[in-house]
């Protein structure tokens, strides 16, 4: 049996995480797991996420995932914490603590943005359910202690991706009133992060409407890097990740609509397999 790196979304915007992790790392196998059946987890309480979360991980340590990572905003604000300190000691026991692992987007995101920030003055835009976590707030302070950090919610942008509408002269309007609205937050913001998976396909738009000194930070490839360098800290686990160039897609909902929609995001045909948790 495979033992691959399992990546995990509410719905299709991990893809853009995906492609970005097998491109840094292309000769590992990897299971993509989408939630479609239960999306947005945006407007879901903590507890929903959280229980949402904890069975499709458990579905991908099924599957043989010795590591999967959450490409969810939503999912690491809300369930990762709980799932690290909670249910991986039980659900993957090992002699010197759990002997699989189970990753975010937030973090590597938060260790490394005030490197771009000349003003220490930073904007997320994200998920309504992402700003009420506070989960960049608290994380940014950690790492880069007294910088600005403004949130705006953007609760259209997704729909947009997901109805084929963000390159349509409808999104204009919704991507430059939020970008307004954050921006208006305080003169002084030199660094925009996409902290929505979904958000890089808005990318031309959201250039129109940010200043030219403002720098557009999108999580992929800060993902893709750190997970990298985790695999390296970490020899033990990457031996157990098999790697023969494997991708597989799963989604809780339709596989020919998964197969569809997803190459908007991936880029790339993709054929889907229908699960059920």
């Amino acid at each position: 049996m495979t033992q691959p790196i399992g990546i995990f979304d509410s719905g299709y915007g991990g893809l853009t995480i995906m492609r970005e992790i097998v491109n840094a790392l292309p000769q590992y196998d990897y299971v993509y797991l989408g939630d479609n059946a239960r999306t947005p987890y945006g407007t879901r309480s903590f507890e929903t996420v959280y229980q949402y979360t904890l069975q499709c991980v458990r579905h991908l340590f099924e599957q043989g995932c010795q590591l999967v990572v959450l490409a969810c905003n939503t999912a690491s604000a809300k369930a990762l914490r709980n799932i690290q300190q909670l249910d991986l000691p039980t659900l993957a026991p090992g002699p010197n603590g759990p002997s699989r692992r189970v990753l975010g987007v937030i973090r590597p995101t938060t260790e490394v943005i005030g490197r771009y920030s000349q003003t220490g003055q930073v904007g997320i835009l994200a998920t309504r359910g992402t700003v009420l976590s506070e989960s960049y707030v608290v994380e940014i302070e950690k790492f880069f202690p007294g910088m600005g950090v403004f949130q705006e919610a953007c609760p259209m942008w997704v729909p947009l991706v997901e109805n084929d509408e963000f390159d349509k002269p409808g999104a204009d309007y919704f991507v430059k009133q939020h970008i307004d609205r954050l921006l208006a937050q305080s003169p002084n913001i030199d660094t925009l992060l996409l902290a929505c998976t979904h958000y890089p396909l808005l990318l031309p738009k959201i250039k129109q409407y940010t200043p030219p000194h403002v720098t557009i930070l999108s999580q992929g490839e800060i993902v893709a890097r750190s997970l990298a360098d985790y695999l390296k800290r970490h020899p033990d686990l990457a031996t157990r990740c098999s790697q023969s160039g494997e991708r597989r897609f799963l989604t809780t909902d339709s596989a020919a609509d998964f197969s569809r929609q997803a190459t908007i995001f991936w880029g790339d045909t993709v054929t889907a397999r229908q699960v059920v948790l």
